[in-house]
């Protein structure tokens, strides 16, 4: 397996450190580089990169419009947010936008890594600060779970949405069920294929019923 990445950010020092994280480690492969968001819509398509590592705080386009722009144009590109930024309008913008993962600038670089590797293989990767403001931002809003919808679901498939719905990360599920993470992403990624959803929110507010 061999994943193509392009990064997009502004900070020359940032995206440099980006650019050694994926160039050293093994199984990645540096698509290429953009400073701003009209260079990444012209340039990100020749490019053709897997996945795509996203600033939100751009100069000009930012990034939350730049993964809009360009998901609907080419939807097999998956886009991950990686920013310093934690505010609940910001992260949700973000991955409505058609982001598949929201990662913070301080996230270790192995971390990054494994982040990259569970989104192409269908996850949708977020550090434990991120789910969990995405979990309490639910949690403030009045819901009732949507059976009819979720009846395409298996049992397991089910339980998996639920613990997806309580912010539990992939490793923690997969403890939980006594599966492996690799189980945990097969279901996730056939959870998605029913529901027609993209991401780990658009799940979540269809278990919701919203």
């Amino acid at each position: 397996m061999n994943i193509s990445v392009a990064i997009v950010e502004d900070n020359n020092d940032i995206r440099q450190a980006l650019e050694q994280i994926i160039t050293m480690a093994d199984g990645y492969t540096l698509a290429g580089s953009c400073i701003n968001g009209e260079e990444a819509i012209n340039k990100i398509p020749s490019l053709n990169p897997a996945v795509v590592l996203m600033d939100i705080n751009l100069g000009g386009i930012n990034g939350i419009e730049c993964v809009k722009i360009l998901k609907e144009l080419y939807p097999q590109i998956l886009f991950m947010m990686c920013t310093v930024y934690e505010e609940d309008e910001k992260i949700f913008n973000a991955l409505s936008a058609g982001a598949s993962g929201y990662v913070l600038k301080k996230t270790t670089p192995d971390k990054l890594l494994n982040a990259i590797t569970e989104l192409y293989e269908g996850g949708a990767p977020m550090s434990s600060q991120i789910a969990s403001k995405v979990v309490a931002a639910f949690k403030s809003k009045p819901f009732s779970v949507n059976s009819d919808s979720l009846d395409v679901l298996s049992k397991r498939e089910k339980e998996i949405l639920e613990a997806l719905s309580k912010g539990l990360l992939y490793k923690e599920i997969a403890d939980q069920l006594y599966i492996s993470s690799q189980t945990v992403r097969k279901h996730v990624y056939h959870i998605y294929e029913k529901l027609h959803v993209s991401n780990r929110v658009e799940a979540v507010n269809k278990f919701f019923g919203r």
